[in-house]
């Protein structure tokens, strides 16, 4: 059980780390619509509230690409010089270059670079990026340059972090970003904040509702990714009562050793109770017997298992790729679990079995 709950950690862990580089500690988007207006005031009272590290302004939209007649749809996401303090993006560099803020250039994710089979620095096939342009009501289209607004840019580095943001993000400077969407100097569709790792998460949200009030949304990054923190734990939750009903069965061991024990010294038990011995005192002799089967088998079973692990994070025994071992992690909380479940479950069938006793004696 350990084994197993302790690679269900290291797997948890490893995907995690991906949203890690991509997502902030805190981020603000608009309760509707598409857009906030930041103001010079509100930037100003961030600035105020201590526990933020730093903050960065974004602009998000859906886009289409075009390159060399290969086309692909992505989100642009302009960002502004701060986004390298919030999120470690640039970490995750394979090649080329991160945003200069005066250039029209972008930085692409690995999987659009292999869709289009794009190439950085070339200045000679430039990536076209369209996006349909705002209005009301029903526009009469005589070509495709009336219903689009559309930039080329220089295609100056690739990341990679995963294979859903590889094909997802095209980067940007937040100057281009907001001409291409012919959005206003104050406008921009999120705010993304990098927090002191002593901070309270909770109070720098409450401080920053009372600047922005009801117009935005706030979000920490387990609520930006609900769907892999939920999906994480109900496997995690699976297996661990899996191998609870496995660890259930294995008891009946337990129990059928000391029932063996009992009928095996049923005249021992006979004499004991002829000498004085109440028959609680000797179910608690069996009772005993068990606990110590079950708590001594248990923490054998943990030293072994923690030892195993250990062996998997310093050695890569088992491996999922040639480079890339399987993810374990030995967490406290996990020695926590298995020791209260064999606890509670070893204790629970030792005292069933130990009641046996007394029909031994006819009582």
């Amino acid at each position: 059980m350990f084994v197993v709950l302790s690679g269900f950690s290291g797997l948890k862990d490893f995907s995690l780390s991906f949203t890690n580089e991509f997502d902030p500690d805190l981020k603000i988007m608009p309760a509707q619509g598409k857009v906030i207006q930041f103001t010079q005031n509100e930037r100003a009272e961030i600035e105020k509230i201590e526990g933020i590290a730093a903050f960065t302004q974004t602009i998000e939209e859906r886009v289409f690409l075009d390159y060399k007649s290969k086309n692909h749809t992505a989100y642009l996401k302009g960002v502004d010089a701060n986004y390298q303090l919030v999120n470690n993006v640039d970490s995750s560099m394979v090649y080329g270059t991160w945003l200069a803020q005066s250039e029209y250039q972008v930085v692409i994710g690995n999987g659009i670079s292999r869709l289009l089979s794009i190439s950085p620095f070339d200045y000679n096939n430039l990536l076209n990026i369209m996006v349909p342009r705002p209005g009301k009501g029903q526009i009469k289209l005589t070509n495709i340059n009336s219903a689009f607004s559309r930039e080329s840019v220089v295609v100056t580095g690739i990341y990679s972090i995963n294979e859903e943001l590889d094909n997802k993000f095209v980067f940007s400077n937040l100057m281009f970003a907001r001409k291409l969407l012919d959005m206003k100097e104050n406008e921009i569709s999120s705010v993304e904040f990098k927090t002191n790792p002593e901070a309270d998460i909770e109070a720098i949200s409450n401080q920053i509702k009372e600047v922005f009030g009801d117009k935005v949304v706030i979000k920490n990054r387990a609520q930006l990714n609900e769907t892999l923190y939920k999906m994480l734990n109900t496997e995690n939750l699976a297996v661990y009562l899996i191998f609870t009903l496995v660890l259930i069965i294995a008891l009946f061991n337990v129990v059928g050793s000391i029932i063996m024990v009992i009928l095996d010294k049923r005249e021992n038990i006979k004499t004991l109770y002829n000498i004085g011995a109440t028959p609680n005192s000797i179910k608690n002799i069996f009772f005993l017997q068990g606990t110590l089967m079950t708590v001594i088998g248990g923490v054998l079973g943990l030293i072994f298992g923690i030892i195993l692990v250990y062996l998997q994070l310093e050695f890569n025994f088992v491996m999922i790729t040639p480079s890339l071992p399987y993810p374990v992690s030995i967490k406290a909380i996990n020695i926590l679990i298995v020791a209260v479940t064999i606890g509670v479950l070893g204790i629970s069938a030792s005292y069933i079995a130990a009641t046996r006793s007394k029909k031994a004696l006819g009582v």
